[in-house]
């Protein structure tokens, strides 16, 4: 089993939306923390080794490194403001 790691930008975005979202975002964590490679994930273009993953309307931003799954955000699926959020992270 992974370790996994939340920035404070996506805990903060977990405290704010309804618990039932919450969960279920928490239950595709868990599910990566098990095996991220079984999970259906995208590598996001131009930013390796960053991937995306879907969980209901939201995406999770991740990447496993030395057997810990970094998450650094979490957004709105249809919402262009978590890549515009990416571009500020210093790779």
């Amino acid at each position: 089993m992974l370790a996994i790691n939340l920035s404070k930008e996506a805990e903060r975005f977990l405290r704010k939306i309804p618990a039932k979202h919450a969960k279920q975002i928490a239950d595709r964590l868990f599910a990566m923390m098990q095996d991220p490679s079984s999970l259906p994930s995208v590598e996001l273009t131009g930013y390796a080794p960053y991937r995306r993953a879907k969980s209901g309307e939201y995406r999770i931003i991740f990447y496993v490194e030395e057997g810990t799954v970094f998450v650094p955000l979490i957004g709105k699926r249809n919402d262009d403001e978590i890549y515009q959020m990416l571009k500020r992270i210093p790779r």
